[in-house]
């Protein structure tokens, strides 16, 4: 999948426009973020939010392409969460609209609810 957004930015982008590429694969880790274990999670997303805030991103100046996949439903660990690719002309475009972008999605676009393992 990211291969081949690659490479479809790539024959599309004008060449002039496009300087870097950032991908984003998140993937459902072994702990949560207090050190505990996590036997998996329910993820869902706002689909119509996600489109907003695409559109939002697309029309910053230096921001050529955006991609975005979001896994739903319940997730073990080490299944893919999401990916997320961010293009344009320059480092100082892409980096800091690549880093509000994950935030973004994580913060007002999925809902995320971990699920601990069963007591032994």
């Amino acid at each position: 999948m990211i291969e081949n957004w690659i490479e479809e930015i790539k024959a599309s982008a004008p060449p002039d426009e496009l300087g870097m590429i950032l991908v984003h694969h998140g993937l459902v880790r072994g702990t949560d973020k207090q050190g505990r274990k996590v036997a998996g999670m329910n993820l869902t997303y706002n689909r119509e939010a996600l489109k907003q805030i695409m559109a939002d991103f697309e029309r910053r100046e230096g921001i050529v392409a955006l991609r975005v996949w979001i896994n739903e439903g319940y997730l073990k660990v080490g299944d893919e969460i999401m990916k997320v690719l961010v293009a344009g002309r320059f480092r100082t475009d892409v980096l800091p609209a690549f880093e509000e972008l994950v935030r973004l999605i994580k913060t007002r676009v999925v809902s995320e609810r971990e699920i601990s393992p069963p007591d032994p």
